[in-house]
């Protein structure tokens, strides 16, 4: 069940993003704005959001728990699940420090702290992600390895790209393409956590190998006990 939690953080976070906010954030558009626009100051989506978002955190650290006990004996396994829980106990502190509404952008002001702090989580939430796809991929044969450095690779360049707009936001200008690029690199994270949990899932009913950190074969025992 801990680990079936991946999947449904993932699934969670697309219906609510994706979905709800369609149905009620009228004229949002998910090419041109970035997705903290749903959890503005303002924003009609901002409510139903934070709770959704409180749902997530909760599933993202039971997830955690699940990643840390199949990881028993296998280090970097152990280690991404301490960090899928941190990642789960940042969420709540986005809580204080919400996007200024586009709408109440002052072009040449200064940035509010909120906006600023906003930028810090952003850089500590995605350092959290390629720590966690790094220590876990560390666990795995080849095929996870590859999966995994792609999609490193590609959190990295899309956070980049979307980091060019911050200026355009800061300044009040339109921002074409802001939201396609933006969910490219969520998008990544997410179905890279629903991978994991179903690769994690087959195995407690498939016994296969992980690779710990020493390089050895070690097997993950169907009933989540000690490797052997």
């Amino acid at each position: 069940m801990l680990l079936a939690c991946g999947v449904v953080s993932s699934l969670l976070y697309v219906v609510a993003h994706e979905i709800l906010a369609a149905a009620l954030y009228d004229g949002y558009s998910r090419f041109d704005q970035a997705i903290s626009e749903l959890t503005s100051v303002g924003a009609p989506t901002r409510a139903p959001l934070t709770a959704v978002g409180f749902v997530y955190d909760v599933l993202i650290v039971a997830f955690g728990i699940g990643v840390w006990r199949t990881g028993r004996g296998v280090r970097p396994l152990r280690i991404a699940g301490v960090l899928l829980v941190a990642y789960g106990f940042v969420g709540p502190l986005w809580l204080p420090f919400p996007m200024t509404g586009r709408e109440d952008i002052e072009a040449g002001a200064a940035m509010p702290l909120a906006d600023t702090m906003h930028l810090v989580l952003s850089a500590v939430t995605v350092s959290l992600w390629c720590a966690m796809i790094g220590f876990a991929a560390a666990a795995f044969g080849t095929w996870f390895r590859v999966y995994s450095a792609v999609t490193v690779a590609t959190i990295l360049a899309f956070g980049a790209w979307t980091g060019r707009y911050v200026p355009a936001v800061a300044a009040a200008e339109p921002t074409p393409g802001m939201g396609a690029v933006e969910r490219v690199m969520f998008g990544a994270f997410v179905l890279w956590v629903a991978v994991l949990a179903v690769v994690l899932l087959v195995r407690r009913t498939r016994p296969a190998s992980l690779r710990g950190a020493s390089g050895g074969r070690r097997a993950v025992a169907p009933s989540g006990g000690e490797p052997s």
